[in-house]
């Protein structure tokens, strides 16, 4: 299977989105996104790793591997469980570059903005902030040795 751009995972997500016709159906899809979470391994379940400024808990890793950036994740609550696995569909596997320049449209384009509590959607913020910060820094740090 092709390497999808972010615009495209982002498109395919808007589409899925689509087919559903009410916002009970949709946070159905969410809840049922974040059981196919890629889990954080229990050594990463660290205070570090907690995202600030989420109602609950969500632990965020990232890997770097040959390039590219991957992200495993958990929270204790199922429907932020979910939005940071669409997070993480839409951004991890790709280049740190392709990472911090990402426009995020998917957010306002499935509703999420909406729909969401100003907490959740506060949270939602503070997960994507801090995947481009990861980027941010591989990046720097690919760029002082030229690979990391």
């Amino acid at each position: 299977k092709k390497h999808m751009t972010i615009n495209e995972i982002q498109d395919e997500l808007i589409e899925e989105f689509s087919l559903f016709g009410d916002w009970m159906e949709k946070y159905e899809n969410i809840i049922q996104m974040g059981k196919e979470l890629p889990l954080i391994n229990a050594q990463y379940k660290t205070d570090d790793n907690i995202i600030k400024g989420c109602q609950s808990r969500v632990w965020l890793h990232a890997d770097y591997k040959e390039g590219r950036i991957f992200f495993t994740a958990d929270s204790d609550a199922v429907i932020t469980k979910g939005l940071v696995s669409m997070v993480i569909r839409v951004l991890s596997g790709h280049a740190p570059a392709e990472i911090m320049n990402a426009e995020l449209y998917f957010v306002d384009k499935v509703g999420l903005r909406e729909h969401l509590s100003m907490t959740r959607s506060n949270g939602l913020l503070s997960m994507i902030k801090q995947m481009k910060m990861y980027a941010m820094a591989m990046h720097s740090k690919q760029n002082a040795n030229g690979t990391v």
